[in-house]
């Protein structure tokens, strides 16, 4: 028992010289026991003020999908990053149709705090990634809130992408593999954001880019206006939600080329698809990247 919550013993594990932890704690915000993945580097004994990496998961994803994987950890201890991945929804609830399908409700938050019945009191997974859950680790790790950065993959890619952009200067970069770019024109987040958000369209694009409703990476794009900030977004060309236009990643590169704050990477990678072989090839990158920002 640890004072955030529970340290799970399955979930303990040396790992290049550090420790892959899984807590579970209870949540004020979703209102449920939710768990997430805690990497501490070897430095996290002696050092203090460590950076921090959030990493979000795509649809049908838990907290254990990264962690096994990905292969994360040897960058992580290298640079000295301790690296927190939560789960991708609140968990226990049973509303009605909230397990019938793998793009909509159980693993499938998609970052946002809803509005509308049922989901509004507890799918509040934006306030819980931007807000409770970097409460919870500064209360208890050694950690430099100060220096964090955010990465996800597809649905997770998405929600790295919102949290950077609508939190000026909270992360000082982001990245994102073959992330959900312009969700309010996209199959998955046309259904996400309708049983989220409601049913009116047209207010997910015409919300401003700060409003508590804006959740599109590629209109907050347009109008972010914090400080200047790096963007790496790695894209396989053989995703077949690239072809089924899921992902839109010419959208979000269009909306960054017209805001000089924004310096978007974007990597068409050749013969890569949407998968963990995918990941598992460039993460050292991310964390290279990331580590130029952080460390």
């Amino acid at each position: 028992q640890d004072s955030l919550g529970r340290r799970l013993s399955s979930g303990i594990n040396a790992e290049y010289g550090g420790l892959q932890c899984v807590y579970e704690h209870e949540s004020s915000i979703l209102k449920c026991n939710m768990k997430f993945g805690c990497f501490l580097p070897p430095q996290h004994e002696k050092k203090k003020n460590l950076p921090v990496v959030y990493f979000l998961s795509g649809l049908t994803c838990t907290e254990q999908n990264f962690i096994m994987k990905s292969g994360f950890q040897k960058y992580a201890a290298k640079h000295g990053m301790v690296v927190v991945n939560p789960d991708t929804s609140p968990r226990g609830f049973d509303f009605p149709g909230e397990h019938d399908s793998y793009d909509f409700g159980s693993g499938a938050g998609f970052y946002v705090n809803a509005t509308e019945d049922p989901w509004k009191n507890n799918y509040r997974m934006y306030s819980y990634v931007t807000g409770e859950l970097p409460s919870v680790l500064a209360s208890n790790f050694n950690i430099n809130v100060n220096k964090s950065a955010i990465s996800g993959h597809s649905m997770g890619g998405h929600g790295a992408l919102i949290s950077a952009l609508k939190n000026p200067g909270k992360y000082k970069c982001v990245s994102a593999f073959a992330p959900i770019n312009n969700p309010s024109e996209c199959p998955w987040g046309v259904k996400a954001f309708s049983g989220y958000l409601g049913e009116n369209k047209g207010a997910w694009k015409l919300n401003p880019a700060y409003s508590v409703t804006q959740y599109d990476a590629t209109y907050l794009a347009k109008e972010y206006d914090g400080p200047k900030m790096e963007i790496m977004v790695d894209q396989g060309e053989e995703d077949p939600y690239l072809a089924d236009k899921q992902l839109l990643p010419e959208n979000l590169s269009n909306a960054c080329s017209g805001n000089k704050l924004l310096n978007l990477n974007l990597r068409i990678q050749p013969g890569y698809d949407h998968g963990y072989y995918f990941i598992t090839t460039f993460i050292e990158e991310h964390f290279t990247f990331m580590a130029r920002h952080i460390c």
